[in-house]
């Protein structure tokens, strides 16, 4: 672990090389343990894969006063124990109508559509990143017998709550947008909602599984075709 300067108020703490559950437990810890030693001038934090943005307020604090309680905080982190976050279930019609990739992507990995779709909504996901859009979670890791590289070409447009997978990650798009990642289905759910409290069903550290519905169901919850 390193701490290093990111900004006349910022500080940067990297936990390691590598994105895995333990590296995620870790700087969840930190948030929450950071959240309470610097109460006092704390502008915002910005969890990642494998690191942590803090933010602090030049006027209450300096960066010697940070870096001093982020190392006594990095020298408990391996004593504390592991936050497990909280379990959300999002539902998915999987389906060649609501997921245009799911049968290129079955027969790149030699499987049926249904196995794909097993194998994807059986997985328990972590959520690694929140980024590139308000409400986008990075969830890993997906089965490597579904992983697919991205689209040699971004659509100019996926739609709002299309499951999709790049790599051994999957996501959710919280917004139309463009996007380069095979989509499999459609989530009713949304990603990001301003007027609603709390903004995002999922945060950085909690688990996620997705639960396969109808396509009368998907649209009883709310989803658009």
């Amino acid at each position: 672990m390193r701490v290093e300067v990111a900004g006349e108020n910022a500080l940067i703490i990297y936990f390691g090389e590598q994105t895995d559950p333990r590296v995620s437990a870790q700087v969840q810890q930190a948030v929450t343990m950071l959240e309470t030693e610097l109460a006092d001038c704390l502008i915002d934090m910005v969890p990642s894969y494998a690191s942590l943005l803090v933010i602090f307020d030049m006027l209450a604090c300096d960066h010697l006063h940070v870096r001093s309680k982020i190392r006594a905080l990095l020298g408990q982190l391996d004593q504390a124990s592991a936050s497990e976050g909280v379990l959300v279930t999002l539902p998915a019609y999987y389906s060649t109508e609501s997921g245009p990739d799911l049968e290129a992507l079955a027969e790149r990995a030699q499987l049926s559509t249904d196995e794909v779709i097993k194998i994807h909504s059986e997985m328990e996901y972590r959520v690694y990143a929140i980024g590139f859009a308000p409400g986008f979670a990075y969830l890993g890791e997906v089965d490597p017998r579904i992983a697919a590289p991205r689209l040699a070409t971004p659509r100019q447009k996926v739609p709002r709550g299309a499951v999709a997978i790049a790599d051994r990650q999957t996501a959710v798009y919280p917004a139309v947008s463009p996007g380069g990642w095979n989509l499999i289905g459609l989530c009713p759910t949304r990603m990001f909602d301003p007027a609603a409290t709390p903004t995002m069903p999922v945060q950085v550290g909690d688990r996620v599984k997705f639960r396969p519905i109808t396509r009368d169901e998907f649209l009883e919850l709310g989803g658009e075709l």
